[in-house]
């Protein structure tokens, strides 16, 4: 009876607003605008009431399983419009049940929830802010309940003022730059030759799909005022489901729950368990029964299905556009990066590949592999004790040629090229990013004054200070907190690096035991190969414990960012995304570091084993040198790495939506699924991962890290990159259209801290590559023998014919009765010549054993460490030089965007003045015709 009698004052209240309703030709949107004023105070008034009388709006009899309540006044107004509803829009979930309100946000709870009274408060602030409410029951579990958020014109058009939503105003117009003559007959031959080419493959195909094509128009801040400047052809479309939503969510963090001055927003609402999940909608299934190119797209999740997240697309282009109108412009700039990141990848790859075939090619032609493949009567020393046999110089033939595949003279060349191609990546993005700014209106946005996070306010109340922005007091930390959270951070960090170094100590030791176990194993493959197999298990075994780790470092990350305790959203996440990096990063490639830089370095010589504790014998490298272990490190690590990232990214997600979905159809069939509402289907599905966008991030900085760092050990490094990232888009993609709830979508001009952690990666790039050339490779002791100690000494050559001699040269002979009495071998040596052997060869510089000084450094050895060290400095200040060169010659605005820029706002400026003033003169011959006319008008 109450809503009856408040239905008809309603209609007595717009009577007594507007008495000339009838008399007038007035448009009928402004009836029912007004009545939904009117409807909106009269529905605060009344929940205020039924707040005071009700126990409690969660109450059972305001609900049915499956039924909607609606608690907005679209139904009692459509009844007196006397307007035909759309049927499709009333079944496909994504409108109120008036079909004509589209659902913008879904908040879920539970009814046994004991938050009633917030979720009172909150809801009843949400209408009292103009937004209108739907609540329905789920109709799997009647515990859960759906609260469905629709935001009208009159909402839209405030906050979209209030957060200077920028909107299309007019078409732009294009303009051709002066071109000479001779440019012109150039472009017309060129024209001419590409039409005997085919239509580049990899664009997205326009004509069958023109659901891509945008409304290139000017844009500007929405004004209510300056309304009639703006292109609307459907208020109910001008704002797209995106900018709905993001509007929607605006208004809810800025809705009290309470009584205080920090009791307010939907995200303490959610981490205090009053609300289970918030979300925006899907816009329907992303699958259809009609082919897209005959029927075209049923909505923009299909169309982003069919041209991005499926397979059969993966060499065109993304839709960069529509992955920005569907998801936002902070999703959008991820994929426009990793995009780029993949498209710059193509040359890098192109040149390791390169580099490899050289060295396919050169094989046969190699002298040094050919000394070592031909030295049947060298035999070299036991690398380790014991149980490690004699063997001779010949059996490592095969380790030799391999390591030339990838120790050849491109390598060097590759290595630079590698330091520049990462400084050209940046220096481009910058400009890329310039460019995607520009189309989608960065250029000129700021980020909102964040608010504070709750554990902030909760910890610092107490402190106040006036914010120098926005003038209003807010809680404080002191300086001496700040500093002492920091330095038990610090220690934290400091610690946890300490665990990753402990855990490098364990897996040497792992090699130095394991390398005497295999050389005495049983199998005579195992134990011929038994250098080999112990650096392959040790690999296995490092990524497990890095895998492990990961997860620790984790939590470890988690609790010491909280113990900082970061002001700001922004703040904490940056926190979070340097430690979490930090700690990767090191986990990743400590073990790399290890293999390129110590093993081997360190060990001592025959006779005089440098020995860990006192007891096991530090590991040596191969007769073929190090490279190739560095090489297996690399290669395992990335591939095993890669592959798990792409299973938990996507093989997680699919298995949990797969058994959601088999339990659904045990209980309803298979047709209850298909006809559950949109809300019920995102409810199911896997929430976006609780720090956003960092995994993706970490995940292809850590292999950015990989593809520069060692990548003059490896050079296959950037192809495999190459073929991953491929998949990851991909996936990623598939991810977010189907497997994940649709995220808010949020704006951001770049991408964060993560350029600078890039900018760190490039620079230890040169620096690692100039000592994995110089230490790692021997390609300087090939260099000084070849200009020195060689055949060729004194002509200034360095071909293969002056390499003549090289292996014997690089070798030192050792008397192995000197040899210690736990490090003896168990066998003599008698199987190699009859006799038991006299002497040994090992990879060194030192004198023989009957010189002067047994051991001591030869003139040679000298002559290679000042070589080495000469080239990490001129490699790193020559490479250090052109990165510098090259960001300073690259502006970071280009400069037809800069023009572009200009010319826009100076249009922006001429048709404002011109819509305004076609305006004013419309208003005055609409006067003049109504028989009204004022003087000094203007114009």
């Amino acid at each position: 009876e109450g809503r009856e009698d408040l239905q008809v004052n309603q209609l007595e209240t717009q009577k007594w607003i507007k008495p000339d309703i009838r008399k007038t030709d007035v448009d009928f949107s402004e009836i029912l605008n007004a009545i939904q004023e009117i409807a909106k105070d009269v529905n605060i008034f009344f929940d205020e009431l039924e707040g005071v009388n009700s126990p409690s709006k969660d109450d059972d009899s305001l609900l049915h399983h499956g039924n909607l309540t609606s608690t907005s006044d679209d139904a009692s107004r459509l009844e007196v419009v006397g307007e035909e509803v759309p049927d499709k829009n009333k079944t496909n979930g994504l409108y109120f049940r008036d079909g004509k309100c589209r659902i913008d946000y879904i908040l879920v709870y539970r009814k046994s929830n004991p938050q009633t009274e917030k979720r009172e408060v909150f809801e009843r602030n949400i209408r009292a802010e103009g937004l209108q409410m739907e609540k329905e029951s789920s109709l799997t579990n009647s515990d859960i309940i759906f609260v469905k958020l629709h935001a009208p014109w009159e909402v839209l058009g405030k906050y979209a003022e209030l957060m200077n939503v920028r909107m299309p105003f007019r078409r732009k117009i294009y303009y051709l730059h002066r071109r000479y003559k001779f440019m012109n007959r150039i472009e017309k031959q060129i024209s001419r030759f590409r039409g005997w080419l085919p239509r580049k493959p990899m664009k997205l195909d326009k004509e069958t799909l023109p659901d891509l094509e945008e409304n290139d128009c000017y844009t500007a801040p929405f004004s209510q005022q300056r309304i009639h400047h703006f292109i609307i052809h459907n208020k109910d479309t001008f704002f797209n489901n995106a900018t709905r939503s993001r509007i929607v969510h605006h208004i809810l963090q800025r809705v009290k729950y309470e009584e205080g001055k920090n009791k307010i927003g939907l995200n303490r609402l959610l981490s205090n368990g009053s609300y289970e999940a918030a979300f925006p909608l899907h816009e329907g299934s992303y699958r259809s029964k009609n082919s897209i190119k005959t029927h075209g797209a049923e909505n923009h999740r299909h169309l982003l299905y069919e041209c991005w997240a499926s397979w059969g697309v993966w060499y065109k282009y993304q839709p960069l556009d529509l992955v920005r109108r569907y998801f936002g412009e902070k999703i959008g700039l991820y994929f426009a990066w990793l995009g780029w990141y993949t498209g710059m990848l193509f040359p890098a790859a192109f040149i390791g590949l390169f580099v490899f075939l050289y060295g396919v090619t050169t094989l046969n032609h190699c002298q040094v592999s050919k000394e070592v493949c031909q030295a049947t009567d060298i035999i070299m020393c036991p690398i380790c004790d014991k149980y490690c046999p004699f063997m001779r110089l010949s059996d490592s033939c095969i380790y030799a040629k391999v390591t030339h595949l990838f120790d050849n003279g491109a390598t060097v060349f590759f290595a630079v090229f590698m330091a520049v191609w990462a400084t050209v990546f940046l220096e481009f993005w910058k400009r890329r990013r310039a460019v995607i700014a520009y189309d989608w209106d960065l250029i000129d946005w700021e980020e909102e004054e964040e608010e504070i996070r709750p554990q902030f306010e909760a910890k610092y109340s107490k402190k106040e200070r006036m914010n120098p922005i926005s003038g209003k007091p807010e809680p404080y930390q002191a300086f001496a907190d700040k500093c002492s959270r920091l330095i038990v951070s610090a220690s934290g960090i400091f610690f946890m690096i300490c665990v990753v170094i402990a855990a490098v100590f364990g897996i040497v030791i792992y090699r130095v035991v394991t390398v005497s176990t295999f050389a005495a194993f049983k199998w005579a493959l195992i134990r011929n190969n038994s250098q080999v197999a112990t650096t392959g298990t040790a690999v296995c075994i490092n990524f497990c414990i890095i895998m492990l780790l990961n997860v620790l470092y984790e939590k470890v990350a988690l609790f010491l960012t909280n113990l900082e305790q970061p002001r700001t959203e922004s703040e904490w996440e940056n926190s979070f995304t340097l430690k979490m990096f930090l700690f990767q990063f090191v986990n990743l490639n400590s073990s790399t570091f290890y293999i390129a830089f110590f093993l081997g370095r360190f060990t001592g010589h025959p006779g005089a084993y440098l020995r860990l504790i006192n007891r096991w014998r530090l590991e040596e490298c191969h007769p073929s040198g190090c490279l190739i272990d560095l090489c297996m490190q690399m290669g395992i690590i990335m591939v095993l790495k890669q592959t798990w990232n792409n299973f938990m990214e996507l093989g997680y997600p699919l298995i949990q939506n797969w058994w959601t979905r088999r339990k659904l159809r045990q209980e309803y069939g298979t047709q209850g699924k298909t006809s559950f509402p949109q809300w019920e289907k995102d409810y199911n599905l896997q929430p976006m991962n609780a720090y956003g966008l960092f995994d993706e991030y970490l995940e292809m900085i850590l292999q950015f890290g990989f593809t520069t760092i060692f990548v003059a050990a490896f050079p296959l490094a950037p192809l495999l990159a190459l073929l991953n990232n491929i998949i990851e888009i991909r996936l990623d993609a598939y991810k977010f259209v189907t497997q994940w709830r649709r995220p808010l979508a949020s704006r951001a001009k770049d991408i964060g801290i993560w350029y600078g952690i890039l900018e760190g990666i490039g620079i230890l790039s040169v620096i690692t590559n100039a000592f994995v050339i110089a230490v790692t490779s021997d390609f300087i002791p090939r260099l000084v023998y070849a200009y020195k100690y060689g055949p060729c000494a004194g002509q200034g050559e360095a071909g293969q014919k002056c390499m003549v001699g090289y292996v014997n040269a690089s070798l030192s002979v050792f008397l192995v009765s000197d040899f210690e009495n736990r490090s003896e071998p168990t066998s003599n040596g008698s199987e190699f010549s009859g006799s038991p052997l006299k002497y040994c060869r090992y990879r060194d510089y030192r004198d023989p054993p009957h010189s002067p000084v047994p051991y001591g450094y030869t003139l040679q050895f000298w002559h290679v460490l000042a070589a080495r060290l000469a080239f990490i400095i001129v490699f790193e200040h020559l490479v250090f030089c052109i990165k510098h060169l090259i960001s300073y010659l690259i502006p970071d605005l280009p400069k037809d965007l800069r023009d572009r820029m200009r010319r826009e706002k100076y249009l922006i400026q001429e048709m404002m003045y011109e819509a305004e003033l076609e305006r004013l003169q419309k208003e005055r011959k609409e006067r003049k015709k109504n028989g009204k006319s004022y003087h000094n008008e203007w114009p």
